[in-house]
């Protein structure tokens, strides 16, 4: 008696194929992914190479220094973090024109009034190699907590909102124009352990 070869049955692949594409996208849509976080900054246009740049008074200039021990010198001064905002506002105002601050240079706005008294300062940032990722991040919040917080002082005084609230492009642009953001920062170096 002859024996019947049995066919074994076959799976079906496209529903196999189907039913793989369906939980990799439940598994993409309900997982959670580090996402990269960054600072967000406008950075200026670049500079046209023949012109000369233009001299800095080091009284315009607020120098922030991070070396690999996450120590920080401000001015040439030991700094803790907690005191880097008030630092910076008072550098950027100079309410008292103080000579230790930067100097103020007039600025046509028209909706602030015609000219307005802004700041010549520039924050100079440079860390070192080692310093770790996260003074660097606290560095950076503390300098843009500082300008937010001057501006939204300067939008309550003239519209009666914080600059944060502003609708009108235009009171933002004035704003912007009184206060800017002006952080130049430089490549790390080994600025070592002691500041």
């Amino acid at each position: 008696m002859a024996h019947k070869k049995r066919k074994v049955p076959e799976l079906n692949s496209t529903s196999t194929a189907d039913i793989a594409f369906i939980m990799l996208i439940f598994f993409l849509i309900t997982s959670t992914m580090n996402v990269d976080s960054g600072i967000t900054r406008i950075l200026p246009p670049p500079l046209d190479p023949t012109m000369t740049p233009p001299e800095i008074r080091k009284r315009n200039l607020l120098e922030v220094r991070i070396n690999s021990a996450d120590m920080m010198l401000v001015k040439g001064k030991p700094a803790d973090i907690s005191e880097l905002r008030d630092i910076t506002k008072m550098f950027i105002s100079n309410r008292n024109n103080s000579e230790e601050w930067s100097e103020k240079r007039e600025v046509e706005i028209p909706l602030l009034g015609g000219t307005y008294m802004a700041s010549r300062g520039i924050i100079s940032l440079q860390n070192d190699r080692g310093t770790s990722y996260n003074m660097y991040l606290q560095v950076q919040n503390e300098l843009a907590a500082a300008i937010n917080e001057l501006r939204n002082e300067l939008s309550k005084e003239q519209f009666g909102v914080s600059f944060t609230d502003l609708i009108d492009q235009a009171k933002i642009e004035a704003i912007q124009k009184a206060i800017p953001v002006s952080i130049s920062e430089a490549e790390p170096e080994n600025i070592g352990g002691n500041n």
